[in-house]
C-alpha cells in the first residue's frame, strides 16, 4: 500500500468519529507530516455553531500540538458520492504550515479520488513569507 492509499484508509476511518447531530455531514482528513508521520481529524460540531471546527483543522492541530512543524499533504473525505473539498478556512490554515509542494487528496471514495497542489486549492495565497 502506498502513502496515497493509506492516507485515504486512514481519512476514511477517522470520518466514522465524526460527531455531527446538525447536520449529519461527517467529513474525515488525514495528514501526512514532513517526517513522515500520520495525524487524523473528523469534524466535531457544537450545538452554538461557532465552536464548531473542521475535520482538516483537527488533523493539523494534533500535528502541530504534537511538534511537527510542517505538512505535506492532507486527505480530506465528506460524502462517497461527490468530492469534498476544504473550506476557506481550512486552506487558510494549511497554507501556514505547508510548502509549495504540498498536495491535497480529494476523495470521492476509495477509488475515485483528486490530487491537486496548492495553487490549484488557494491561488494567489497568502502566507508566513508574505509578512
Amino acid at each position: 500500500m502506498n502513502i496515497n492509499e493509506k492516507l485515504i484508509l486512514e481519512a476514511i476511518n477517522s470520518r466514522n468519529n465524526a460527531y455531527t447531530p446538525y447536520s449529519n455531514f461527517k467529513v474525515g482528513a488525514a495528514v501526512l507530516t514532513k517526517s513522515g508521520n500520520i495525524y487524523t481529524g473528523c469534524n466535531i460540531e457544537n450545538a452554538s455553531y461557532t465552536p464548531t471546527v473542521c475535520a482538516e483543522r483537527v488533523a493539523i492541530f494534533k500535528a502541530i500540538s504534537s511538534g511537527e512543524k510542517k505538512i505535506k499533504k492532507i486527505a480530506i473525505v465528506g460524502k462517497f458520492d461527490t468530492y469534498t473539498y476544504p473550506c476557506g478556512v481550512c486552506r487558510q490554515v494549511i497554507r501556514e504550515f505547508c510548502d509549495d509542494d504540498f498536495e491535497f487528496i480529494i476523495i470521492k471514495n476509495e477509488k475515485e479520488y483528486k490530487i491537486l497542489n496548492l495553487n490549484e486549492i488557494l491561488p494567489y495565497s497568502f502566507g508566513p513569507e508574505d509578512l
